[in-house]
């Protein structure tokens, strides 16, 4: 879908921070929206799809079960 979007479960990447969450989430937004930056009318729902994405995204990589992986609460 979009390529500046890299995968952010385990074992691709070791750590996730909140920024590649936060990052990953605006391009997606952008992506779908189809504006790099929207205009000041639609600013509002722009950061509040940012946000929500982010949040389905830090959900999902928490309750994501990689095989062959310790589970969250042993690492």
């Amino acid at each position: 879908m979009c390529r500046s979007i890299k995968t952010l479960r385990e074992p691709y990447v070791p750590q996730v921070t909140q920024a590649d969450v936060e990052a990953a989430a605006l391009q997606y937004v952008r992506k779908i929206s189809g504006f790099r930056a929207p205009a000041a009318h639609n600013a509002e729902a722009f950061d509040a799809a940012v946000r929500a994405v982010a949040a389905a995204t830090a959900t999902l990589l928490e309750q994501l079960q990689v095989r062959g992986s310790r589970p969250a609460a042993t690492r």
